[in-house]
């Protein structure tokens, strides 16, 4: 069984639109676009080459694939943190000829086609980006690692990387480190139901 592993840059209140420049995502009128870049140090970039550092695959939904797509291939394959070796499986009804190489496309029974994967003999999958694409994985409990850099900012609208078809799961800290800007970095692991109880006497 393959893990699938979502890496995402998020505020604190849960933001997670164009983390990486203005242009990157304005659907929905945002102009917040690039709030991950004036806080980005070493810390954060030894922790994101250390958790690509691993052989993977990549899933993507579309805007992000053309986004990668775009900037990716014009990177040497030794400066492209293996994203261009990497097989890339993306997620649209409407993509039709994909030109980054080592490219799949996954356009029906998208859930069950998502499970037969995670089944197969393979490296880990990791997600970027593709906000919509993780609302489907964690409402089918797909998810089985977060990767969070918890930025020490809220911004108050744009799409949240925990969202309404969110479904309730434990969750259990593997990791944490703090970057020198304040940008919390931290791991976890998918782990049974939500520890209920009460504090009522």
């Amino acid at each position: 069984m393959r893990k699938l592993i979502v890496l995402s840059f998020i505020t604190l209140d849960g933001v997670m639109q164009a983390p990486g420049g203005p242009e990157e995502d304005v659907s929905g009128d945002f102009t917040e676009g690039g709030w991950s870049f004036g806080y980005w140090d070493d810390v954060i970039n030894n922790a994101m080459s250390k958790q690509m550092n691993p052989p993977f695959d990549l899933l993507l939904g579309r805007k992000t694939y053309e986004i990668f797509s775009a900037y990716w291939p014009k990177v040497k394959d030794e400066e492209s943190m293996g994203l261009n070796n990497a097989k890339k499986y993306v997620v649209s009804t409407t993509l039709k000829n994909p030109e980054w190489k080592n490219t799949v496309i996954i356009n029906k029974d998208i859930v069950e086609s998502l499970r037969n994967l995670k089944k197969e003999n393979g490296p880990e999958i990791q997600v970027h980006g593709s906000g919509n694409l993780i609302q489907t994985l964690l409402n089918n409990d797909l998810v089985d690692e977060l990767k969070l850099k918890i930025y020490p900012l809220t911004i108050g609208k744009g799409k949240r990387l925990f969202a309404e078809r969110t479904i309730a799961a434990g969750f259990n800290l593997t990791e944490s480190i703090v970057s020198k800007s304040g940008v919390i970095i931290a791991s976890y692991k998918r782990e049974g139901t939500i520890k209920k109880g009460s504090f009522a006497l």
